[in-house]
């Protein structure tokens, strides 16, 4: 996990209130760099709790992808739409989980270019010790109950939606 910092100040309203004095007010820029610092503490704490089983939190949700599966595999291109990555980035994922001995590849019958990835049983055992222990913390998120999980979302979705990650349709799923 991060060291905390400890600082006898917030650093992020402090340069809030310096913006102000040199640019004017802009509060988008305290809202940005609390998110990139939230991301920052949270992919820490999510790693931290992963990598006692030779995971990252990206790997992470590559194995949970693939249980959420109803054979447990799915073609590459696939596993990046869902996990919004870019290829070279499955690729790396995939790869380091099959030499891990968590997932396995081969070539796509359906589509002679592609690449299937399978979990195996020891990725299964895997999957399930891990989100055992993040759902045991929260997945970082403790300081929040379930309401503020679910504004933390609610707040977020449009800015997703603007980006045009999918299709707004109120559809949580699917």
């Amino acid at each position: 996990m991060p060291k905390p910092l400890s600082l006898p100040f917030d650093p992020i309203a402090r340069a809030d209130e310096r913006w102000k004095q040199r640019w004017g007010s802009v509060p988008s820029m305290a809202a940005i760099t609390s998110i990139m610092r939230a991301h920052q503490i949270l992919l820490g704490q999510v790693d931290a709790v992963v990598k006692p089983y030779g995971l990252t939190f990206a790997r992470y949700e590559a194995l949970v992808l693939l249980t959420f599966s109803k054979s447990g595999e799915l073609p590459m291109s696939k596993i990046g739409e869902r996990l919004m990555v870019h290829p070279t980035s499955v690729t790396n994922t995939v790869d380091r989980l099959v030499k891990s001995g968590l997932v396995d590849k081969r070539p796509n019958p359906a589509d002679g270019r592609g690449t299937l990835a399978t979990i195996t049983g020891q990725g299964r055992e895997v999957v399930e010790s891990a989100t055992r222990d993040l759902m045991a913390m929260d997945f970082g998120l403790g300081v929040y109950d379930a309401e503020g999980c679910g504004e933390i979302f609610a707040m977020l979705r449009p800015l997703r939606i603007a980006a045009e990650d999918f299709e707004e349709t109120g559809d949580r799923g699917e």
